[in-house]
């Protein structure tokens, strides 16, 4: 498989892009990698890619009640597949519920 960055050099529309819009595109990419040719990943694989992809967000809340019920609805009607835009709110999801984003918070951005 081709790098994400290649992949992302390769997008044009990004060449001047912004530093949220590359970190868009890269989520993007990441996603549509992953999934079928319909643009869907099964639940299980929803759980892999997040848990492979996202780790950083997502460690240390494993025994916090609102990962619990997330993980257990992709445990659960392991048929169903999940759109691009469902998995940007587990995404979101993850991300405002991490210690993680505690720490990000805190960084100073003047010099």
């Amino acid at each position: 498989s081709i790098p994400i960055a290649k992949q992302l050099a390769s997008i044009k529309a990004l060449g001047k892009g912004s530093d949220l819009e590359k970190a868009f595109a890269a989520t993007a990419l990441v996603y549509y990698n992953a999934a079928d040719p319909d643009g869907k990943l099964s639940k299980a694989e929803t759980k892999s890619l997040l848990q492979t992809q996202f780790w950083g967000f997502i460690q240390g809340q494993e025994n916090k009640p609102k990962y619990q019920e997330i993980i257990s609805s992709l445990d659960e009607e392991l048929e169903k597949k999940i759109h691009f835009e469902d998995f940007m709110i587990l995404l979101v999801s993850f991300s405002l519920m991490s210690d993680l984003l505690q720490e990000i918070k805190s960084v100073k951005t003047t010099k």
